[in-house]
């Protein structure tokens, strides 16, 4: 169940920081692009071929859909094609779809790291139209490396922590989140060292995981530090066909293997879009993507989670 692809053109490429560049995209008919709620992101499929997830971190209402892209040298590609986009350059998106979004509180914490400033800058946007309270610290390297410094730096709701800045002005997670407040939700995006940091931090101050809300760009460490060598079933509950999953193969590489039609998108266990309800049998939830709540509630992610029990049945 492939994403339903929509041409968008670049209509600006600029750069943000030398590492960073800002694009923006216009719908290459009349059709318009679907509007989105902060916190979306969209595929992007490559001329090369890859589907990357970014972030949108423009304002909804301005009939565009603004990326903004880090060159990462380890990344898988995608960047460095983001990166050679030209003015005029046509490629083809999917809708928005949203698995971090702004929830129902009367304060906001987010936390930013690096590139993980893309969809908290959306959620900052919307909480200023709404007159919500928030704060929003964003950390990075150095001035010259962090995006939309500018714009930032006039909002007084704003906290920058950078790295070669003096030390008293570092990110600090026991005074700048505090105690657990049940009125507070709390996002965290970036690098997933900034990441463990925040949450781990989180965790020891006592916050609950309700109360915590991420979104990674890459798989975390715990997704795959540990290689799992069992073999097991999964079913389909509409028909009732059995499909052996290996232990060099997800559950979706077999679904698609056999013909199956399985949503999916980055392969990751980061995006969401390949969450499926699960019927019977004991899953390993590998994703980074999926709330304890859901899980408890039968979601499953199969381009990255796995099987303790010999069977897996999924609602497919």
């Amino acid at each position: 169940m492939t994403p339903k692809w929509a041409e968008a053109v670049v209509v600006s490429h600029s750069p943000a920081t030398p590492d960073i560049a800002v694009i923006d995209l216009a719908p290459a008919d009349d059709a318009g692009f679907p509007a989105y709620t902060a916190g979306s992101h969209i595929d992007v499929l490559l001329d090369s071929g890859p589907v990357r997830q970014y972030s949108l971190c423009g304002p909804p209402e301005a009939g565009h859909y603004r990326l903004a892209v880090l060159n990462e040298p380890s990344s898988r590609g995608g960047s460095r094609a983001m990166h050679a986009l030209r003015v005029g350059d046509r490629l083809r998106i999917s809708a928005p779809r949203n698995r971090f979004p702004l929830v129902t509180a009367r304060r906001h914490l987010l936390f930013a790291g690096g590139i993980g400033i893309t969809p908290l800058l959306a959620m900052a946007r919307q909480l200023e139209a709404e007159g919500g309270e928030y704060a929003l610290h964003y950390c990075a390297r150095s001035r010259t490396r962090a995006a939309f410094v500018a714009e930032l730096a006039v909002n007084p709701r704003v906290i920058f922590h950078f790295d070669d800045g003096d030390p008293g002005q570092l990110l600090d997670v026991s005074r700048d989140l505090g105690d657990p407040r049940p009125d507070t939700a709390v996002y965290v995006c970036g690098p997933g060292g900034f990441m463990d940091h925040v949450l781990g931090k989180a965790e020891a101050l006592g916050w609950p995981p309700r109360s915590l809300h991420t979104e990674r760009f890459s798989s975390s460490t715990s997704a795959t530090a540990e290689p799992d060598s069992r073999i097991f079933t999964v079913r389909l509950a509409s028909t009732g066909a059995e499909y052996l999953v290996p232990a060099d193969s997800s559950v979706l590489d077999v679904l698609l293997e056999n013909g199956v039609d399985a949503p999916y998108s980055c392969g990751q266990g980061i995006c969401g879009e390949c969450v499926v309800r699960l019927v019977t049998g004991d899953p390993d939830h590998r994703d980074d993507v999926l709330t304890d709540d859901e899980r408890a509630e039968g979601q499953f992610a199969t381009c990255s989670s796995r099987a303790l029990s010999p069977t897996l049945e999924l609602d497919l």
